[in-house]
């Protein structure tokens, strides 16, 4: 069987917004049914069964073990529609995408939904482990001496909840900590890093004002657009921010560093000719895709450098050079992530990337980082900007997550 093509329809997310801001009263699953039913309003979908919604979220409540199918039973779309939760750190989104596109081309559906969810404002606070064991030991008994005996042991200390944290495990280090130690052995400069975050909120907003995102996201909560982009910000303003990561000789500041973020984004795919047949736009097809892992835990790797290490096997696979794209979008964890991995790609052999092609429209420095959430937005305006290039144009997606992984996809007008 000739595999058949998956292609981008669309897309749709919220608006982006600083954690504890106007999201605060929203959980993962309110935003994610917020983001699912614009987009079954604006491709006509209600009331219709779809072959399936991928999606997931980083930081979820145990509530949540099925996310994707509640937010589905809440929304507009046929009750008969399955859903799947997939998690892969902040790569989840493209992920999803991939995940996907493969059901598509095997026939396995024609018709799919796929992208993710995060709200660090609603992110779990956790039981120190004796108060867990006790809660539980609590739910067992069944006399008034075993419950006395459950809680007889929890000390003061142990009621005190444990912050929520982005940690590596295996290291104990946050991931701007694990950056910071990427950027001095790169050697990126504060300024280089200062210029990618100007550049980046100078792309998003213009793109803002041209009305780019018009058909890509739908206000919610009475926010309408992104709520950490900064037009107005300066060299000058992001160089007075004082560094955050880092201890000899910082350079990492909250101007280049995402925010923590709430959001949601999705992606309608569909296969070629059904799409066609929909009267759907065929924005872009998804060519391939890629994932890779770095040994940042016992090896001399770096935490957020496994896109390094998938491009090279994705070129190869697919008979192209560096340099046979019309846009990148890299996103942008912190500046200097992109930046290492542009200098290790040129230390590869494989060529610079045009930074006038590099994120074009701006990414997540400005957008902000939900981090389940980034692969949807990245790949709906991704092949936004490809149907617009026009047919045989193509884009190279590079998204970094925890546990040292990454993955990137290829998509082509």
């Amino acid at each position: 069987m000739n595999p058949r093509t998956a292609v981008v329809v669309g897309g749709n997310r919220t608006p982006f917004v600083k954690a504890g801001g106007k999201y605060a009263v929203a959980s993962a699953q309110d935003l994610l049914t917020a983001a699912l039913d614009g987009l079954v309003a604006r491709f006509g979908l209600a009331g219709q069964k779809v072959d399936e919604v991928v999606a997931g979220a980083v930081l979820k409540h145990t509530r949540d073990f099925n996310l994707t199918r509640e937010a589905v039973l809440g929304s507009a779309l046929s009750p008969l529609t399955p859903a799947c939760d997939l998690q892969q750190a902040c790569a989840t989104g493209l992920e999803a995408v991939v995940y996907a596109s493969n059901k598509i081309r095997l026939g396995q559906a024609d018709v799919a939904i796929a992208g993710g969810v995060d709200s660090a404002s609603d992110a779990p606070i956790v039981v120190t482990e004796p108060l867990r064991k006790a809660l539980l030991a609590l739910n067992r008994a069944r006399s008034v001496p075993q419950k006395l005996a459950a809680i007889a042991g929890i000390r003061p200390a142990d009621l005190v909840p444990v912050p929520p944290a982005v940690v590596e495990p295996r290291t104990g280090l946050s991931m701007g900590e694990s950056q910071a130690l990427t950027t001095k052995k790169w050697g990126i400069s504060r300024e280089a890093q200062d210029e990618l975050a100007l550049h980046s909120h100078q792309r998003l907003a213009a793109a803002w004002d041209e009305g780019f995102f018009d058909d890509l996201v739908t206000p919610y909560l009475k926010v309408a657009r992104d709520g950490i982009l900064r037009a107005d910000t300066t060299m000058e303003a992001l160089g007075k921010l004082r560094t955050v990561f880092g201890k000899d000789d910082p350079t990492m500041t909250a101007g280049n560093s995402t925010a923590l973020t709430d959001g949601a984004a999705l992606v309608l795919l569909a296969e070629e000719e059904h799409a066609r047949a929909k009267g759907w736009p065929v924005l872009a097809k998804v060519v391939d895709a890629q994932v890779a892992a770095s040994d940042y835990v016992t090896g001399t790797d770096d935490l957020l450098m496994a896109p390094a290490r998938a491009i090279p096997e994705l070129l190869r696979r697919n008979g192209l050079s560096l340099q046979d794209f019309d846009f990148y979008e890299f996103h942008e964890a912190f500046a200097s992530t992109v930046l290492a991995t542009l200098a290790s790609l040129e230390e590869q052999g494989l060529g610079a990337v045009d930074r006038a092609k590099l994120n074009e429209k701006g990414s997540s420095l400005a957008a902000g980082h939900p981090f389940a959430a980034t692969g949807g937005r990245i790949t709906a305006s991704l092949a936004k900007m490809l149907a617009a290039k026009g047919p045989g144009s193509r884009g190279l997606i590079s998204i970094c997550a925890a546990g040292g992984q990454g993955i990137v996809a290829i998509l082509e007008a």
